[in-house]
């Protein structure tokens, strides 16, 4: 497939996961688009995280796909909040293909005191993952030194997610966190932007943009 064909193919979801997970995409373009080698040890999380300053509302700008996500196709966001037990209440949504509303309601612990960047993340409906407390599965690797955006992922770099306060990035932004990607070991072709109002609306590896 060529590579406007390509870029054509994914702005369907469906396309573009299988795309990516036929490892297709990553081979697009030059030397940019070749995988990293990943480091033996896991992400490094961010040294500290202000979680005052990490409550609120962000916008999921790109992600690695997932099945939980495939629903969703613009306006995907995560509030968090702090619950009446001390640990952080969760709340996914987004606008299905449907033009629907998809929600769901969580909790988040914190694993990692000293940095306090590495959680638990729980959803009561989810299969593995009804226990409030387990295993970090998201780990904050990259924080805007603003708060305005961070790259979250996992132990296992499976899960990827570039999340903002606002709707948008620009070009630098962009960059900064596509070296960030890198940085922590992940590949920024197996990142699907997610369409947003007023930012980005299609649907397409994260090393092409």
């Amino acid at each position: 497939m060529t590579s406007r064909r390509m870029l054509r193919a994914c702005t369907h979801p469906t396309i573009a996961v299988m795309l990516v997970l036929m490892g297709l995409i990553p081979t697009v373009g030059s030397a940019a688009a070749v995988p990293p080698r990943s480091p033996v040890a896991g992400p490094v999380p961010v040294s500290y995280l202000d979680l005052n300053r990490y409550l609120g509302t962000w916008n999921q700008l790109a992600a690695v796909p997932q099945y939980f996500n495939l629903v969703c196709a613009r306006d995907t966001q995560a509030t968090y909040a702090r619950d009446p037990q001390g640990n952080i209440a969760v709340h996914n949504s987004c606008i299905t293909w449907a033009n629907t509303v998809n929600e769901i309601d969580g909790t988040a612990v914190v694993n990692d005191r000293q940095t306090g960047a590495q959680l638990h993340v729980s959803f009561p409906s989810v299969p593995t993952q009804e226990g409030v407390e387990g295993p970090t599965n998201y780990i904050v690797t990259a924080l805007g030194p603003d708060y305005s955006w961070a790259i979250v992922t996992d132990p296992t770099r499976v899960t990827g997610f570039v999340l903002a306060r606002a709707a948008r990035l620009d070009a630098d932004g962009w960059q900064q966190v596509r070296a960030e990607i890198a940085a922590a070991g992940q590949n920024a072709c197996l990142y699907l932007t997610s369409p947003t109002t007023g930012g980005e609306t299609r649907i397409l590896p994260l090393c092409l943009l």
